[in-house]
């Protein structure tokens, strides 16, 4: 198997069990490179949310949009509201989601997020609604919004509903994929945040623009992997953009209920991982990268396998997304993980 890692001395150091902070600060390394700041703690819990959250130093102000999913219909694995209902309080946030751009089977066709009506049925059984405000971003349309990396997509299509946010929050749950390998914050950044014609625009690396649900998913559009990861990191990038320009943007990721199959799946594979913790990061790139090295770091027990996942993100290249990324200047590979667990 391909080991997916990038590790700077101080990751290592941590995830074999040491502590101690990494004196070198963001931006001031040897050699001129470029180093960010992941945070680390092994509780999982609302409280341990708000921690995090406050440990990245970047208030979040203004109209704020907290973009996480609330689930497929039948998918246990989503990340709840109990949880996520402190963090969601201490920012005044609003949950934001958009429709899919597929739909299931007819025996799970109550569970479709492909139009909003069904998506919010989904949305309220789940028990976000009405505990907390939720908004689908592109439940009266779409706008296209410029990107830098025009190498497969000319512009990022989401829903209109963002030009009504100052400030973001990608709260993501790390777990497999079925097509981009792993899922985190890229995937949430670039397809969570498309409009359904958006994510058709994606997942066809610039090929569809008007979503035909019919040809979507054949090879003549969605035959080009790498130009489908390229494709997110490009629309990433440029729902960062957006934010930056506004009040800005911070990362969080729960790695918890890690199944190979994403949220978005009605009914995914078994989890075979034990939870590990949350992480957040003001840079999406060294977030993602950090959540990979996590997993590629795990070791087989009765409890704990990580082949499937590992497996997962190999046979669909999914590090080329950090990859791409990193190329294009989202973010870094390289980074310091820093617990704040006393």
């Amino acid at each position: 198997m391909k080991k997916l890692i990038i590790m700077t001395a101080a990751v290592a150091a941590m995830l074999t069990g040491c502590t101690q902070k990494n004196n070198a600060q963001q931006g001031e390394v040897e050699n001129n490179d470029t180093i960010s700041t992941v945070y680390l703690t092994k509780e999982i819990s609302p409280e341990a949310l708000v921690k995090i959250y406050k440990a990245l130093s970047v208030e979040a102000t203004g109209r704020v949009a907290v973009k996480m999913s609330t689930g497929e219909g039948s998918n246990p694995n989503y990340l709840k509201p109990e949880l996520v209902k402190n963090l969601i309080m201490e920012v005044d946030g609003t949950i934001v989601e958009c429709n899919t751009a597929y739909g299931n089977a007819p025996e799970d066709a109550q569970d479709d997020r492909n139009n909003s009506a069904n998506h919010w049925k989904v949305i309220e059984r789940h028990g976000f609604k009405p505990m907390f405000k939720v908004d689908i971003m592109d439940e009266e349309g779409d706008m296209k919004i410029p990107v830098r990396d025009t190498t497969h997509i000319k512009y990022d299509i989401v829903g209109t509903h963002m030009a009504n946010y100052d400030f973001m929050i990608a709260l993501n749950h790390f777990k497999g994929h079925p097509m981009g390998g792993y899922g985190g914050a890229l995937k949430n950044l670039s397809i969570g945040c498309g409009s359904q014609n958006g994510k058709a625009y994606i997942h066809s690396a610039g090929k569809m623009e008007v979503l035909d649900m019919a040809k979507l998913w054949t090879p003549e559009y969605v035959g080009d992997q790498d130009g489908f990861l390229e494709s997110m990191a490009a629309a990433a990038q440029d729902v960062t953009d957006y934010f930056n320009g506004k009040k800005g943007i911070i990362y969080i990721s729960v790695m918890n209920n890690m199944s190979i199959d994403c949220d978005c799946v009605d009914h995914p594979e078994p989890v075979k991982l034990e939870d590990y913790g949350i992480l957040a990061s003001t840079d999406p790139v060294a977030l993602d990268q950090a959540c990979i090295d996590i997993i590629n770091q795990q070791k087989v027990t009765a409890t704990n396998d990580p082949t499937d996942l590992l497996n997962r993100i190999d046979k669909q290249h999914g590090v080329h997304t950090i990859e791409h990324a990193a190329k294009i200047g989202l973010g870094n590979r390289k980074y310091n993980l820093i617990s704040i667990d006393k």
